[in-house]
């Protein structure tokens, strides 16, 4: 009862964001939703999964396309040096930028998107890159600084070649979205069993 009443203020009203994260554990489906309407984003499209690990630190410059997915990654619209540049010289400098990321984007974990950068639609960036400049579309980038290490229209060709010879595949294809918890249980069953019970694995 009190989850319920928690989830209703927070998606509401915005009220309590941090009980709403530590007690009801939203899914990113839901955590995204609640950031759409108060989370002071320049704005966030549909279909977005956000878990609550993301950190945002200047969501106000942040602008997110449709079916957009983050890991547990860092967007930081700022840099951190300039309060010490300023005292140290003098001087009155201001350093920030917008992160644009465009439709169907997944960005891993770990991965760090620094100011200034236009992530492009139907890309990827791997777990642990820290994104400097634009990413372009259909690119896959990794490393540090991030580069384009291949193409996501290839990477789908291949991970839909290797699919269709699992032992699970029909199964695959019935399920309901990337995650069925009905049928789930037994693709676990099936995958173990596959992996370390299988001497002719699919690589």
């Amino acid at each position: 009862m009190i989850k319920k009443i928690l989830r209703i203020l927070a998606m509401r009203y915005g009220l309590f964001p941090n009980l709403f994260r530590k007690f009801c554990k939203p899914n990113g489906y839901e955590y995204a939703d609640f950031l759409k309407l108060h989370g002071n984003f320049y704005s966030i499209g549909e279909k977005c999964s956000i878990i609550i690990e993301t950190n945002f630190t200047d969501p106000s410059y942040v602008r997110i396309g449709n079916n957009v997915h983050f890991s547990s990654c860092a967007l930081i619209g700022h840099d951190g040096s300039i309060a010490m540049l300023n005292e140290a010289f003098n001087t009155k400098l201001d350093s920030v930028g917008k992160i644009d990321i465009k439709d169907n984007v997944f960005i891993g974990y770990q991965a760090v998107i620094l100011p200034g950068v236009t992530i492009g639609p139907n890309s990827i960036v791997a777990a642990g890159a820290v994104v400097t400049k634009d990413v372009k579309e259909g690119e896959i980038v990794a490393g540090v600084p991030a580069h384009c290490i291949g193409l996501v229209d290839e990477l789908v060709d291949k991970l839909q070649s290797k699919t269709e010879r699992l032992p699970w595949y029909n199964i695959i294809q019935q399920r309901q979205g990337s995650y069925d918890p009905e049928i789930e249980p037994l693709l676990v069953k099936l995958r173990k069993d596959y992996f370390y019970n299988n001497s002719d694995k699919i690589n």
